[in-house]
């Protein structure tokens, strides 16, 4: 079967032996997969091995084959794969078994995957593949960091740095749909734009004075991955005693702030990675509830990964990058 790895420290479209269904395993004939920017620093993380790594973590497709002992899943579902290894129950962090799909596991940049039947949910019928395709680490992050962490609920007002990111589209749909409001940020007046179209009250521009553009704005919660470009600048938008959750990193991860006024302003720091099980089901409810669509920047064909991978890196999408396999 056709994938897309990393061997010997370069990314290649290469051929890989066709997975078979173990014991309590599935294998999913891959309609579509979607980019996350953890795929893009897999490279260094994997070296020199020679062994080919099948990367990727999301992906979405019709069970081709099921192993000994399935029972919720038969030839011809249609699913997506949850890239949240072995965090089942919600809790307040990840298991130590917890891992990512994609690293050490073989991934979803191929025509087909095959892993434990307790990693796939049922796709939802009303989303299309390309949709389903890039669906659950980000809508998962963003569910977490949204809901379980920060607490959001109607009339509060959420402060989002970064408006183009996937997780980014997800958070501003999932605010709206509880009642919150949404205020975002960006370098680019066309993300901004779009920012809005899917439902964000406010948008302003990254460089501008943030202080000067809310004029008086109660910031009730800030979900931030940009890192060390941003925090200080959202803590000082928030209001005392408000949330902050942080995801990701995409800037520099270590940061200086004034711990002082950190603790008179007694503000709550939360840290949020990934989800569970229960709460990425959770979160497909949600979503089904409401009829809420994931956003699709762009697809490419899977030969066409390198080029889908500069284009994420370059930052120009807005919503999710997505493979779609030649079948």
């Amino acid at each position: 079967m056709k994938a897309f790895v990393i061997e010997k420290g370069e990314l290649k479209i290469t051929d890989m032996p066709e997975p078979e269904a173990k014991k309590g395993e599935v294998v999913v004939a891959l309609k579509t997969a979607g980019i996350n920017r953890r795929d893009l620093n897999l490279v260094n993380r994997h070296g020199n091995k020679p062994e080919p790594l099948i990367i990727g973590s999301d992906g979405a497709g019709v069970v081709e084959a099921v192993g000994e002992g399935v029972m919720n899943f038969a030839v011809g579902d249609e699913v997506i794969i949850n890239p949240a290894l072995r965090w089942f129950a919600n809790s307040d962090a990840p298991p130590p078994e917890f891992d990512i799909l994609g690293m050490p596991d073989h991934g979803t940049f191929a025509e087909k995957i095959a892993l434990s039947a307790e990693q796939v949910e049922k796709k939802p019928h009303h989303l299309t593949w390309e949709e389903a395709g890039g669906l659950a680490l980000p809508a998962l992050t963003g569910y977490r960091a949204l809901f379980t962490k920060g607490q959001v609920k109607e009339g509060d007002t959420l402060f989002i740095p970064g408006a183009g990111s996937g997780v980014a589209t997800f958070l501003i749909q999932f605010a709206k749909n509880v009642g919150a409001r949404v205020i975002v940020t960006s370098r680019s007046e066309d993300k901004l734009a779009h920012a809005k179209e899917i439902g964000a009250d406010l948008a302003i521009a990254t460089d501008s004075d943030w202080t000067k553009e809310l004029d008086g704005e109660t910031i009730d919660l800030a979900i931030d991955s940009v890192g060390a470009a941003t925090f200080n600048r959202t803590l000082e938008v928030l209001k005392k005693g408000g949330r902050i959750v942080i995801f990701g990193a995409t800037t520099d991860d270590v940061i200086d702030f004034d711990l002082r006024k950190f603790f008179y302003g007694q503000y709550q720091l939360f840290g949020s990675t990934m989800g569970s099980r229960d709460e990425l089901r959770e979160m497909i409810a949600h979503m089904v509830q409401y009829g809420t669509h994931p956003v699709v920047g762009k697809v490419f064909e899977l030969d066409e990964a390198q080029h889908a991978f500069d284009y994420l890196a370059d930052g120009r999408q807005f919503g999710k990058v997505i493979l779609r396999m030649d079948q």
